[in-house]
Parts: C-alpha cells; sequence; structure tokens
C-alpha cells in the first residue's frame, strides 16, 4: 500500500539525498582540485542555505560540510539560534546586503561575502568597529558588467580595494562573484579566468586591513569549472539540498 510520505518520511528521505549529494559533490570538487595540481582540502564547500530548513542543515554539518551562508536577514535571522555550532567554522551571508540590515548580522556571521559598494563597507566598518569585533568582508564583482547586478567592474577593483582597506573594523579576505549565464564552458571559463587574474592581482597588492586568502566563485552549476580555475570557496545549494521548495 502506497501513499503520501509522513513529513518525518519526508525529511528521512531527503537526508539520505542529501548523503548521496554529498559525497558526489565532494568527489567531483576533489577531482578537479586534482586536475588543475592543487589539494583538494584548500577547497570550501560553502553550503547555501537559502530556503533549507535547519534540520538539513544539521544533517549536512554533520556529513562535514563547515561553512554555510545564507542570502537573506530575515532568514538568517530566524535559522540562527537553530544551527548546530559544533563543527561550524563559518557562518557567511552571502547575498544582496541593505545598510539598513547590516546592524542585524555583525556578530552573527563570520564573513559577509557580498559587500558590492563603498557605503556598504562604510556600514559594516562602523558597526564592526562599534561592537568591538572586526568582520571579514569579500568584495563583490561585477565580472559581466550586467546591469542587474551589482558589485564593483574589474577595473575599479583595486582602487576601492585601496579605499575600503582604510577603514577599521573590517579586514577584506578576497573577492566573490557570480558570473553572467553561459551556454557553454569556454564561456563561463572566460570570466573564471579574469576572476582569477584579478584575485591575484590585488593579493599582491601592499593595503592595510586585508589579507587576500578567497576567491568565491562558482556554483551548483559550474562549481568544478570554478576550481579549476581557482576557486577556494564554491557555493553550492541545489546541486547538494536538491531543488528549493
Amino acid at each position: 500500500m502506497t501513499g503520501r510520505l509522513s513529513g518525518d518520511e519526508y525529511l528521512e528521505q531527503r537526508k539520505k539525498q542529501i548523503e548521496a549529494n554529498y559525497r558526489l559533490i565532494t568527489e567531483k570538487i576533489a577531482a578537479a582540485a586534482k586536475s588543475s595540481g592543487r589539494n583538494p582540502g584548500e577547497i570550501m564547500l560553502l553550503a547555501a542555505t537559502k530556503t533549507v530548513p535547519a534540520a538539513l542543515i544539521n544533517h549536512v554539518i554533520g556529513l562535514g560540510v563547515t561553512a554555510i551562508g545564507e542570502n537573506r536577514v530575515q532568514e538568517l535571522l530566524s535559522k540562527y539560534d537553530e544551527i548546530e555550532r559544533e563543527g561550524l567554522s563559518g557562518f557567511h551571508f552571502i547575498g544582496h546586503l541593505q545598510t539598513n540590515k547590516v546592524r542585524q548580522i555583525i556578530g552573527r556571521v563570520n564573513m559577509i561575502e557580498s559587500v558590492d559598494s563603498v557605503r556598504l563597507a562604510q556600514e559594516i566598518s562602523k558597526r564592526s568597529f562599534d561592537a568591538g569585533i572586526s568582520t571579514d568582508i569579500l568584495l563583490e564583482v561585477n565580472i559581466g558588467k550586467e546591469n542587474s547586478k551589482s558589485g564593483f567592474f574589474p577595473e575599479e577593483l583595486k582602487e576601492r580595494l585601496y579605499e575600503i582597506s582604510t577603514l577599521k573594523g573590517i579586514t577584506v579576505k578576497g573577492i566573490m562573484s557570480i558570473p553572467p549565464i553561459c551556454s557553454n564552458v569556454a564561456q563561463i571559463n572566460k570570466f573564471f579566468i579574469h576572476l582569477n587574474k584579478l584575485f591575484i592581482d590585488i593579493k599582491c597588492e601592499k593595503t592595510d586591513n586585508r589579507t587576500i586568502e578567497y576567491l568565491s566563485m562558482g556554483m551548483s552549476s559550474d562549481y568544478e569549472q570554478a576550481v579549476k580555475e581557482g576557486a577556494n570557496i564554491v557555493r553550492i545549494g541545489s546541486a547538494l539540498f536538491g531543488a528549493r521548495i
């Protein structure tokens, strides 16, 4: 006799599928890293947890995921106290962040990856300094110069890095980007290669308040190529958790 799954049965079914997805993703990340002469241990699998309930987030932490990323402030706050901290080294904010919401997440996240303006960096600086902490940030690069996306254009990145690096209460740790939707691997690779060059360039710059370590690029559809081209943070949601509900 068949019928609809109960809530508990559905949750267990999703957990089993997530376990299989996690094994496949980690295998692919390792293979991509090795193919480019890199150590797989250098790659951070950041679980993008938009719309994912806390029970499943805690499950992937138990599997070995050490960093999670939320896109929305209210969703982050609603789950925050339910998330297991043991085994979790990073709680990242990865979505568009309004300046009037900064105060709500300072001290709750380890890193804000989506710093897309000097004004936002200034607000993070002020709120962090007032709280007596330093917040790690990544500068968001609008690599495709798309009107629909925020972020710094590639040619202004160094100048903005110098400007933002003078601010107290923050440490610039690298860059992140979401390239345009591409129809083939060759197209997306051009953007990944360009981003890796920008990452290497700013890593060589001598500025205060920065320790350039992270290149965050690549998501569920293209994380293998991103790793091959230098990413050390890949933000994976649907490939890990399944389609958003």
